[in-house]
């Protein structure tokens, strides 16, 4: 099930919205309603796909407050990862009487590792 698709995905893009008064227009109240009834939809949906662990951690929270909480959680993961791996890159250093292409091999890894955490190193260097 694709949200887009179901015309969802606004569920995981915006925080869940006040409730209307009980005067407000029916045309304010069904939207709540659908709105509502989506979020239950999506975040089942969520919580379905999830491992038990990550399952126990948003068990109470509705579609928008998973996506908030696990963009925390992840976000930052890339970003130390390619800050840990470019500080291994630039630190290295071949130690004396060890083979040039053990060494070559243990760079062009730190390098292909930057790549596929988005971050490619460009053979620019002096252009």
């Amino acid at each position: 099930m694709e949200l887009a698709a179901h015309r969802k995905e606004y569920v995981i893009e915006e925080p869940v919205p006040d409730e209307p008064a009980a005067n407000a227009p029916r045309a304010d109240k069904d939207k709540f309603k659908k709105h509502m009834d989506d979020m239950v939809d999506v975040g089942c949906l969520m919580l379905a796909t999830m491992d038990s662990e990550l399952q126990k951690q948003h068990e109470n929270m509705v579609a928008y407050e998973m996506i908030q909480n696990l963009k925390e959680i992840y976000e930052g993961q890339p970003r130390q990862e390619r800050y840990e791996t470019s500080k291994a890159l630039f630190q290295c250093k071949m130690t004396e009487g060890t083979p040039v292409g053990a060494h070559a091999i243990k760079m062009m890894g730190y390098v292909q590792t930057l790549e596929k955490l988005g971050f490619p190193l460009k053979n620019k260097i002096g252009h």
